[in-house]
Parts: C-alpha cells; structure tokens; sequence
C-alpha cells in the first residue's frame, strides 16, 4: 500500500526558510513522480512542485519559482521541498502527492498517495 509522510513545517517569518519532506514506502518509489500541493482556507488546492522519477525534470507554480526547489534522494526514498524567502500567501497545508505522470512537467492529478499535510504559517 503506497504510503507517504510530510515532515518539516512550522512557524516562520517572512524571508525565512523551511525544508519539507515527504517519506515514502509501500511501493516502488524511483518508479513515481513526486509533487506538493497547498491548500490556504478558504483557497482552492494548488499545485506548487513536481519532480519526475529520476528527478531529472522538475516543475513549479509561477507563484514559487526561483523561490523554491524540489529534489529527491531516491535511496532514502525521499522528496524534500526547500522553501525561501517566504511570504505569508505561502502559509498553507502542504500536501506531499504521488503520480504516475507528469504533463509540463508537473504532476498529473491522479494521486497513487497523499499525505496527511504539514501546516506552514509565514508570519511576522
């Protein structure tokens, strides 16, 4: 049974950093593509990131370009999400999804798993 836990959210001001992670198991990992999505209250759900299965590819929502990256460690069966420069539109439910395909290089919505969230609040 595919199986995936975000970790790494939290508190932060704005222009800070955060590292997500999203720990997989129950299925082949390095045989997926692995992307973030966000949901605000009151917000519709937003793709953020996606990365292919050998992470060669990789994709982001304009909101968070040159912002932040995703990457993988596929031996650790193991996505990360850094996040810099913060705002506080980045607070969210930060949800780590699993897909057999990519479309523009981000995740088609067709989720194999999803994760239970990790909350990121971007205060001052």
């Amino acid at each position: 049974q595919p199986h995936v836990v975000e970790s790494g959210g939290g508190s932060v001001q704005p222009g800070g950093s955060l590292r997500l992670s999203c720990a997989a198991s129950g299925f082949a990992f390095d045989g997926y593509a692995v992307g973030w999505l966000r949901q605000a209250p009151g917000k519709e759900r937003e793709g953020v990131s996606c990365i292919n299965f050998s992470g060669g590819t990789t994709g982001y929502a304009e909101s968070v370009k040159a912002r932040f990256t995703i990457s993988r460690d596929n031996a650790k069966n193991t996505v990360y999400l850094q996040m810099n420069s913060l705002k506080p539109e980045d607070s969210a439910v930060y949800y780590c999804v699993v897909t057999k395909f990519t479309v523009q290089a981000m995740c088609v919505p067709e989720y194999s798993a999803w994760g239970q969230g990790t909350q990121v609040t971007v205060s001052s």
